[in-house]
């Protein structure tokens, strides 16, 4: 529910009665916070308890009453109960008939019941207007200040009327409406809180299975190999050298990760002559995932930006530095100047400076404060023209850095390639992919095709469930 419900809600704020009562059934921590937040924001706050005489720690100017008399003070009623909690209302059926019940309620796993919590709810009370909403805000929001916290409020329900009545007191509280639709969408909403970074699941996975496979391939040729041929013991580099290679070899294939599903979809596109069918499901949740990709790539960027950083300061740097100068000085001889080598040496220092530059600005451009104040075309052309110039960049860093050794058979050891030879072989091939894309005659097929335009009739223009914004 990130980006994809931005359902503006397209009912409008009307002039609610700050001094009209609100209702809360319960008087646990949500309840007395949400109680609060309402008192503040001018509302009168009355709470039902099953036993008022005990409810404490409420907030000052709300009343506590049980849960007939509380019900009958007001049409709202705000329901911070667990749905375990529910049966009671049956004894309440016809004081609270034609009542706006808000649930609030949300479960221990995702799919819980076969119902939704809101949908139990407007069985039990089959003549109130059942409205779910407030179950993705914490009581920690409301009593930090919704400023510190999210601000969305997912609302769905049957009676635009009763909804329209919720809108209007989520507004008064600072807070952002999404209207989800009917009541179906309570199940939806309610396993939103349930879930645990379910579109960063794939990029961990990826860069963790990335990061594993290239640590120990450096230890393998940096590590164990000097050591059995040599009996060199170079186990100090685990900490700073090895991670220094990991880390752009996995923010390079991540961010090539990044561009290769969207080649990927056009050469589908292409080979079928339409864009009205759906892609692969693996496709279509990798396509979903790219930001996620993109700024897990970033992160490792960063990583190898301060781990570089830290390089003339480590102990076997100085100590390489001191031996040299010692030498030079014993035997009166300096190295020469090389202007090759001062070339391949800025080159691949200014490359890399550009690159992380445009890596830095394409991860500003996915936050969503920062999308939503620009337009489709400038988005796009960020995202995709200077990201691909990022992709060109970064990966001429990594072919400068290998310079006159790249190919060269004394880097092989036990015949394995230096770590970043594997790690061009991806950006280069999304590289050349696009670069074949770009061809005119090329992109004007591919640009017909995302027109709508059919090279045959077998996918007919009925089947409109496909992606088409690629």
């Amino acid at each position: 529910m990130e980006k994809t419900y931005t359902n503006a809600l397209p009912l409008t704020r009307t002039s609610s009665e700050k001094q009209e009562t609100i209702c809360i059934f319960g008087t646990g921590d949500f309840g007395r916070s949400l109680g609060c937040k309402m008192l503040q924001c001018g509302y009168s706050v009355v709470f039902g308890s099953r036993n008022p005489q005990m409810s404490s720690l409420l907030p000052n100017g709300a009343e506590v009453l049980s849960y007939a008399e509380a019900a009958g003070r007001s049409d709202i009623i705000i329901l911070t109960i667990h749905r375990e909690h529910y049966d009671f209302l049956t004894e309440l059926v016809e004081v609270l008939n034609e009542k706006v019940l808000v649930d609030v309620s949300n479960n221990l796993k995702i799919n819980q019941y076969p119902e939704s919590n809101a949908e139990y709810l407007a069985q039990l009370v089959p003549g109130a207007q059942v409205v779910k909403a407030f179950n993705t805000i914490s009581a920690w929001a409301l009593q930090s200040g919704v400023m510190d916290a999210n601000r969305q409020v997912f609302i769905c329900g049957n009676d635009n009327k009763a909804k329209q009545k919720v809108v209007d007191i989520v507004h008064n509280l600072g807070l952002t409406p999404l209207d989800q639709g009917s009541l179906m969408a309570a199940n939806e909403i309610e396993n939103y809180p349930l879930q645990l970074f379910p579109m960063w699941r794939l990029p961990f996975y990826l860069s963790a299975a990335l990061g594993l496979f290239f640590f120990f391939y450096c230890v393998l040729r940096d590590v164990i190999y000097p050591y059995v041929n040599e009996k060199q013991d170079n186990t100090f580099r685990l900490a700073i050298s090895i991670p220094n290679r990991v880390f752009p070899i996995t923010a390079l294939i991540l961010l090539a990760l990044v561009y290769f599903p969207g080649v990927m979809a056009a050469i589908l596109q292409l080979y079928r002559g339409t864009k009205y069918h759906r892609f692969p499901a693996w496709l279509d949740h990798w396509l979903l995932c790219r930001k996620q990709l993109g700024l897990v790539a970033l992160g490792f960027a960063f990583l190898h930006v301060i781990y570089t950083l830290v390089i003339p300061i480590r102990y076997y740097v100085r100590w390489i530095s001191r031996n040299i100068t010692i030498a030079q000085i014993m035997n009166k001889k300096e190295n020469p100047f090389i202007t090759s080598t001062a070339w391949l040496s800025d080159s691949y220092v200014s490359l890399g400076i550009l690159g992380f530059f445009l890596f830095v600005l394409l991860g500003i451009t996915s936050l969503p404060s920062v999308s939503n104040t620009v337009n489709w075309r400038e988005f796009r052309f960020v995202q995709s023209k200077l990201g691909y110039l990022t992709l060109i960049l970064c990966t001429a860093h990594t072919l400068v850095y290998g310079g006159k050794r790249f190919l060269s058979p004394s880097s092989l050891r036990w015949g394995l390639p230096s770590a970043y030879v594997l790690a061009l072989i991806l950006p280069c091939m999304v590289l050349v992919i696009k670069f074949i894309l770009i061809i005119p005659c090329i992109d004007k097929a591919l640009t017909r095709i995302r027109q709508g335009w059919e090279r045959n009739s077998k996918y007919s223009k009925s089947a409109l469930n496909g992606r088409s914004d690629i």
